[in-house]
Formats: C-alpha cells, structure tokens, sequence
C-alpha cells in the first residue's frame, strides 16, 4: 500500500528554525529528516509515497523530486492557501491514493514492521486501524486506553490514569473513510479517530519498539543518536 505522509504543518515548536524551512527539511545529522524518513519506508519495502504539503510544501517539493533518489515513487497533495487539517489533507490527496493506504505522520519516525500492520488490517476486516504504543508517558503524554488487543478510549485532550498507550504514529485506512468530507473544509485526523471508535470500526495494531520523532528539540536529538547508531 501507498503511504501518505502528513508533512504540512507549522512546526511551531521548533522556530525559530521553521520560521524559514518547512518541519521536513530540519536538517538531522547533516541530513534533511525527510531524507531518513523516506530511506526508512524504503528500506520497510514502501515504493510510493504521497506528501501532504502546506506550510513552504514547495521546497520540500524541490528537495525530494519524484523520489528516484530514495528509491520511491513521491507525488505531492498540496492544501492551498487555507491549511485543511490532518484529515481534510488526506481528502485533498485521494485522488494519488489506491483504495487503502498508510498514513504516517510527517515528523514521525517508526522502525516498524510495515507488512505486519498492513496484515493486522487486513485480517480486522474494518476500515481503519491505528497502531498504538505502551508509553507509560515516557516519551509523550499517553492518550489511548488499550487492553487485550482493542483500543477502549482514545483522547489527546481529556486523558485518563488508564491512558498507558499512545498514538504510535502511523495508520492505515480505507478510502471510504475519507470520501464524504466536504471538499475543502478543515477536518482532524484524531477527530476522525475518535469517530471510527465510537462505531467500533477503528482496529489497533501494537508496536514492539519505541518512537522517535522530529517534532521537538528532544526529539531531533534522540533521533540522532539512533541514527548515529
């Protein structure tokens, strides 16, 4: 399955260095981060790739190309002048998108087994799927409630004691989950979320092995280090 990657954002916790480059072109180890984030799926057995694109999504555009140099296949869904939300720039990236598809967020960076969680969502027989991580809190506020193989709670606002998981990062999706928003309008994915579960129709997938992101200075620099490794 394609993976659309969600890289449109502001990045507003790391200005004053994204007051000039997108999140994406932080450089990590002499590197943009979308350069490891892209040799990652490749390396996972991902061949395309669709970046959601807002804030300066253009010199992201100029520094990947088509992707040939990392092994992909890349197009590009842009927002337009008006930010649309996590979920409304998947709407805007259907039409580059097969039937189901992996969504990644854009500074996330997951040393996962990519065919495992397509498998996991395949067998759930449901639309979606997030994979989840037992944090403790560790590396983020926690936000999901899991046991025995099914999420009972998600909420990045209104947490709870029983909240030892978190959003690991990456999900899967049909596309049907996405094709009745109104064109152009705002959505969030994690209201999206929040929606499939109340239905029963959001399946989970565990993740193994930690996170690591380039959200946040910490981040970066715990990023590194693996890298450096």
């Amino acid at each position: 399955m394609p993976v659309a990657i969600l890289a449109g954002g502001l990045a507003t916790r790391l200005r004053p260095i994204t007051d000039k480059i997108p999140k994406a072109l932080v450089e990590i180890n002499g590197e943009p981060f979308i350069a490891h984030q892209l040799r990652l799926l490749q390396r996972k057995g991902i061949r395309r790739v669709v970046l959601c694109l807002g804030y300066r999504g253009e010199m992201v555009q100029t520094f990947v190309g088509d992707g040939s140099s990392f092994g992909l296949a890349v197009e590009y869904a842009f927002d337009g002048p008006l930010l649309r939300g996590t979920a409304g720039a998947i709407h805007a990236a259907l039409p580059l998108l097969d039937d189901e598809f992996f969504v990644l967020y854009g500074d996330s960076y997951l040393p996962c087994d990519y065919r495992a969680v397509e498998a996991a969502f395949r067998e759930s027989a449901q639309p979606a799927l997030m994979t989840v991580f037992r944090n403790h809190g560790r590396w983020d506020a926690s936000n999901v409630e899991f046991a025995n193989g099914r999420i009972l709670a998600y909420d990045k606002k209104n947490r709870t004691p029983r909240m030892h998981y978190i959003d690991y990062g990456l999900g899967v999706f049909a596309r049907r989950v996405f094709a009745h928003l109104p064109p152009g309008s705002v959505h969030d994915l994690g209201a999206l979320y929040a929606g499939l579960l109340a239905r029963g129709e959001l399946a989970a997938w565990e993740a193994p092995e930690r996170f690591y992101e380039a959200g946040s200075a910490p981040g970066i620099q715990e990023l590194a280090e693996l890298l450096k490794r």
